[in-house]
C-alpha cells in the first residue's frame, strides 16, 4: 500500500504567498507557481497570516470624532425616515377623510370647495 506524500510548508513560504496575495496575485496562479495542492490552502493562510483575511474587504479607518458624527447621522437618518414615513401616513389619512366627506356630503372639496352641482360663477373682468 503506498502511502500518500503531505506536503510541509514553513511559515515564512506561507507568509510569503499571503503577501504575493495581497500584492494582487490570484489564487490560482499561485497554486499554479508553487504547486500548492489544495484549493482552500491559500485562503486558510491568509485567514492565519494575512491582513484582514482578505484583500477586498472594506476597511473604514475613522477618529473617535468621526465615529461619533457618524453615530449621530445615522440617527438623524432614523429620525427623518420614521417623520417621512408618519407624513405620509397622515396624508393618506387626510385624502380618505376627504373621499369621505365628498361622498357624505356630496361635496368637491378638493376642487370647487362646495356642493358638486353648484359651479362657481366664471369672474368676468372690467375694462
Amino acid at each position: 500500500m503506498d502511502k500518500k506524500a503531505y506536503k510541509r510548508y514553513s511559515i515564512a513560504f506561507k507568509q510569503q504567498v499571503v503577501r504575493e496575495y495581497e500584492a494582487g496575485a490570484s489564487a490560482k496562479r499561485l497554486r499554479a507557481k508553487y504547486g500548492i495542492g489544495g484549493t482552500r490552502t491559500i485562503n486558510l493562510w491568509l485567514a492565519q497570516y494575512g491582513r484582514e483575511c482578505s484583500r477586498y474587504k472594506l476597511m473604514v479607518i475613522q477618529s473617535p470624532d468621526e465615529q461619533n458624527r457618524m453615530k449621530r447621522l445615522e440617527e438623524q437618518v432614523r429620525l427623518l425616515e420614521s417623520a417621512l414615513a408618519q407624513s405620509q401616513l397622515n396624508v393618506l389619512m387626510l385624502e380618505s377623510v376627504v373621499a369621505v366627506a365628498d361622498e357624505h356630503f356630496a361635496t368637491d372639496l378638493k376642487k370647487t370647495f362646495g356642493p358638486k352641482s353648484f359651479a362657481m360663477p366664471m369672474r368676468t373682468s372690467r375694462r
